[in-house]
């Protein structure tokens, strides 16, 4: 399929979310943050051209404080806890994790415990409650038991649930930009359009779909390939009746309010 033809394949799902009375929340989360970059200014200009709000994961014990001072000039990134030091804790053969359990539960939590209360002094009040485990892997005996350390939210990947026991409230990510298996550079835009369409098309056909559609973006390792995507997407979509750029603070916190590219914040 030509680049074009996959164009057309969205806007054509996306204006059969409209004739549904549908509409599709799209919103951004960004991973691995601990130092300003040149790379991260390029998202911040991006956040502030469409008026749309990042969710910023950043690495605890990675983070440095010339990041905090950076982002009190960027309002529309928003920081939140991802892992503690995106270290992988699974044996060989298995899928890297930092949250599966590999180790005792209780010094799990603890470890989870000083990284949320290190990124409370970087970034004060403007820190979401929202934790989001490197490699979107962790053992649900875990996450039930992120609400009692004060996490309201929960961000992981597409296919990821919660066990019989609960946890925060969860927004999933649904498209990588990354090709991560072919030397991390960024994935066709024909590609990535197909898949967006194929995920849409299920679920509209679904009585109850799942509103928000969210990007996964690695700003640190975005090539042009990466940010071209990334920003034809944005621009292309912009004022869809369909769609409406969402804050990740609404999503997954339940407080904010929505956001639309012709509008901006509330």
């Amino acid at each position: 399929m030509t680049e074009e033809a996959a164009w057309s394949a969205l806007l054509t799902e996306l204006d059969r979310w409209a004739v549904a009375g549908r509409r599709l929340d799209l919103w951004l989360r960004d991973d691995d943050a601990i130092v300003p970059s040149g790379q991260l200014d390029r998202l911040v200009g991006l956040a502030e051209r469409f008026t749309i709000p990042v969710l910023l994961a950043s690495i605890p014990m990675l983070a440095q404080e010339v990041l905090a001072r950076r982002l009190e000039t960027a309002p529309l990134l928003l920081p939140c806890q991802h892992g503690v030091w995106h270290r992988n804790h699974a044996p060989p053969g298995e899928k890297k994790s930092e949250f599966g359990l590999h180790r005792p539960l209780p010094d799990i939590l603890a470890e989870v415990a000083t990284g949320r209360e290190r990124l409370s002094k970087l970034f004060g009040s403007r820190l979401l409650p929202v934790f989001v485990p490197p490699w979107n892997r962790i053992h649900p005996d875990i996450a039930a038991e992120l609400p009692r350390l004060g996490f309201t939210g929960l961000s992981c990947f597409r296919k990821f649930a919660l066990g019989p026991a609960g946890g925060p409230r969860l927004v999933n990510t649904d498209l990588d930009l990354i090709d991560w298996h072919h030397g991390r550079v960024g994935r066709q835009h024909s590609e990535l359009l197909a898949e967006m369409v194929r995920l849409l098309a299920a679920r509209r056909a679904d009585p109850e779909p799942v509103q928000s559609f969210g990007l996964l973006l690695h700003h640190h390792d975005h090539d042009s390939t990466a940010w071209d995507a990334l920003t034809i997407l944005l621009t292309r979509l912009a004022g869809h009746a369909a769609v409406a750029f969402a804050n990740p603070h609404t999503l997954v916190c339940n407080q904010a309010t929505k956001v639309h590219a012709a509008t901006g914040l509330d």
